[in-house]
């Protein structure tokens, strides 16, 4: 998406904003799906997240990319969400990645069986402890090690200190760590090192 194109959104042409839609519409669902454990939440999330978008694309001023901008808007519309559900009554809203709609599922690797059995455990393991977490907590760790954001970008995001969001994604791995049990090496060497990738 070059800067040609997001001036001519903000232009109000519906054609490059279309574009930006067919651009970032995935990315964006996996962000509010991980968030939120339901595909249809998900949905919602991203039409309003693209609504909200579209309403304030003129105050978008291209100090940060395109992309962190709306990853911004549809975490903070999947925080309400969550927020909502929270307050209407507790509930277990954890969902295996097969109800994900066709076009949504992940990337798998390669076809070995034993590495694809062990991953859908972890997986599974991973999708029951996301329900121990906060909304902030779920939030930072989707975005940290699903989407790959860095701390400076999660705290962008969430509106948060960068040591907040640190300590929210530490909360999260915390948490986890004691769902997974057994699957999490001991070593530390695991999928879920907190400051592994960037910072």
């Amino acid at each position: 998406m070059n800067d040609a194109e997001v001036a001519r959104a903000q232009r109000g042409d519906p054609e490059a904003f279309r574009n930006i839609v067919e651009e970032h519409g995935r990315a964006l669902f996996r962000l509010a799906f991980r968030m939120t454990g339901d595909a249809s939440t998900a949905e919602d999330v991203v039409q309003e997240a693209f609504m909200k978008a579209h309403r304030n694309l003129a105050s978008f001023d291209g100090r940060a990319q395109l992309g962190t901008w709306l990853h911004r808007i549809a975490a903070n519309c999947a925080l309400d969400a969550l927020r909502r559900r929270q307050r209407r009554a507790p509930e277990h809203f954890a969902q295996q990645v097969d109800d994900m709609p066709p076009g949504h599922e992940p990337m798998t690797e390669g076809p070995d069986p034993e590495r694809l059995a062990r991953s859908a455990e972890i997986a599974a393991a991973v999708e029951r402890g996301m329900t121990l977490l906060t909304p902030i907590e779920r939030a930072a760790f989707s975005l940290r090690h699903f989407e790959g954001r860095s701390s400076q970008e999660i705290a962008e995001a969430l509106g948060l200190r960068v040591e907040g969001a640190k300590h929210a994604v530490f909360r999260a791995v915390q948490k986890l760590r004691l769902t997974l049990g057994h699957l999490v090496a001991p070593s530390g060497a695991d999928a879920l090192e907190i400051e592994g990738g960037r910072s």
